[in-house]
Parts: structure tokens; C-alpha cells; sequence
């Protein structure tokens, strides 16, 4: 603890326990909120899929020109669910995503008269 602190050594997650089949989750090693989300590049001029690289947070096709057509316009689309055509192409950033940015919550049980009480969530 002390040489990571003299040399300025910081020890950042990697959130290798959140796998890349499940949406969000906590991770067990840092305790933050982790969104998995799914990129792909095509060409801008014919559309056709590239696969895609990610760097420092930037995403870029792994080819500098189109197999295809030629040019060297890309374009990046975030994919919502990843299947199984798309998973060669595809690239997984890992995000944290901050507590403020979550909706606030009330739930509350309301009781009906002559019926069964039911849970009732209010957004804030």
C-alpha cells in the first residue's frame, strides 16, 4: 500500500467478474454499477460491417479502408442486444455508471379495500 502510494501507482478494475452476457450488474471487486455496452463499426459509403477495435475508449474498425468499396469512412452504431452474426464484429466497452444518473425510486404497499394490498413504485 505504501510503494503504490510513494510512486503514484493507481490500481484501476478491470470489472472482469460483470461477463459480457449479462446487461448491467455491481462488481464484486469495486462495488460499482457496470453497463455492458455492445459497438460496431460499418463503412460509411456501403454499410458493410467491420470489425471493430477499442482503444483509450475510441472505437475504430480494425481495417484502416473498406474491404469492400475502398474508403476509409467509418461509422460507429451501438447495438441495444448483441446476437450471433454480429458477435465477430462487435466490441464490449464496460461503463460505470454513476448513482446520481439512476432514477429515484419509492415503492409502497397501497391497500385496496375488499381486495389484496399491492405494490405500487413511484418515480421521483
Amino acid at each position: 500500500m505504501f510503494l503504490t502510494n510513494l510512486f503514484g501507482l493507481k490500481r484501476t478494475c478491470t470489472h472482469d467478474k460483470i461477463t459480457p452476457d449479462m446487461d448491467s450488474g455491481y462488481c464484486p471487486d469495486c462495488g460499482k454499477l457496470i453497463k455492458n455496452e455492445w459497438y460496431i463499426t460499418r463503412c460509411a459509403c456501403c454499410g458493410v460491417k467491420m470489425r471493430a477495435c477499442a482503444k483509450n475508449g475510441e472505437i475504430y474498425p480494425q481495417n484502416h479502408y473498406c474491404t469492400n468499396c475502398g474508403s476509409k469512412e467509418y461509422t460507429v452504431e451501438k447495438i441495444e442486444k448483441i446476437n450471433f452474426v454480429d458477435i465477430n464484429f462487435a466490441v464490449l466497452q464496460k461503463t460505470e455508471i454513476n448513482k446520481d444518473e439512476l432514477p429515484t425510486t419509492t415503492q409502497c404497499w397501497e391497500e385496496r379495500r375488499g381486495g389484496q394490498p399491492r405494490l405500487t413504485v413511484k418515480y421521483l
